[in-house]
């Protein structure tokens, strides 16, 4: 299994266009970006699939070679996209797949109707190439092409912004991918409320876990607005549960423009690699 890092940061990346806060700043005037977060995985090295599609999505697909199409074609090795979430800054980019000949979307059943109505993305493309829907069911693995066989497990129920009052469903998600039994596995989790019983369960044996980075403490965003309450579990909340399951390579994805770590060489670093963690960068490569 090969995985690329095609973004790291959360919505409106880093650094954030309207923002001027210190991390923002100190990013600006060292020339660090990060772009919106966003995932390639491969079983074969031949088929890839995106978990998650930015609004950064043709930047980055430009920027990653195993992506670009053969000489002479119009053929992508993009053969679909798997969705952790119906989120604005993770299905975006779907719109830029719509020259695609034919396209695969995975999702739970909440979110492939928050697509086809809320924000009706899935509608819309599927007027430009042929889209194929594929239900994912939690606990129920699904083969992809080139080996590659993805497992979701529902997170939470936070619903975009955009979603009707009082709908509740399979919102948010991790996916566990897997090549077989004697091949890589990595759980990609990047909107993580709660670390519960139940997601350990489904780390168990993993070689690489990807996980919510999006703040670094609770109250980053002030106390009118804890982490907890927008559906994410701070970095400095996962870090004993990281100590008490060692074993997986753990890195965090999906920054928020607000978050120290968003910098190279960030002295908030240093309590990472106690747990065997570390914070994933644009365009890293894993081969599992």
């Amino acid at each position: 299994m090969k995985v690329r890092f095609l973004g790291t940061a959360a919505g409106g990346g880093a650094p954030q266009w309207n923002c001027g806060c210190t991390t923002c700043g100190k990013a600006r005037r060292a020339g660090v970006s990060r772009t919106q977060d966003c995932l390639a995985v491969t079983g074969d090295g031949e088929s890839w699939y995106l978990v998650n599609a930015s609004p950064d999505l043709r930047t980055q697909l430009l920027a990653t070679p195993e992506l670009a199409p053969t000489a002479g074609s119009r053929d992508s090795p993009v053969r679909g996209v798997v969705f952790t979430s119906a989120e604005l800054d993770h299905t975006i980019g779907l719109l830029t797949l719509r020259e695609a000949g034919s396209l695969d979307v995975f999702a739970t059943a909440t979110v492939h109707e928050a697509l086809r109505s809320g924000f009706p993305v899935e509608t819309a493309v599927g007027a430009y190439t042929r889209l194929r829907e594929h239900r994912l069911v939690p606990g129920t693995p699904m083969e992809l092409a080139g080996g590659l066989r993805v497992t979701c497990t529902v997170l939470s129920a936070k619903k975009p912004r955009y979603a009707a009052a009082g709908t509740s469903g399979e919102w948010v998600s991790a996916c566990r991918f897997d090549t077989g039994p004697r091949g890589g596995s990595l759980v990609y989790a990047p909107g993580l409320a709660a670390w519960t019983d139940a997601f350990s369960r489904v780390i168990a044996d993993a070689d690489v876990v990807v996980l919510d980075g999006t703040f670094l403490t609770e109250q980053e965003m002030g106390p009118a607005r804890p982490a907890s309450g927008m559906g994410h579990l701070a970095i400095g909340e996962v870090l004993p549960f990281l100590a008490g399951h060692p074993g997986p390579r753990y890195l965090f994805t999906h920054l928020n423009n607000t978050n120290p770590l968003v910098l190279p060489g960030a002295l908030e670093a240093s309590t990472l690699a106690e747990v065997n963690a570390a914070v994933a960068f644009d365009g890293q490569l894993l081969e599992l």
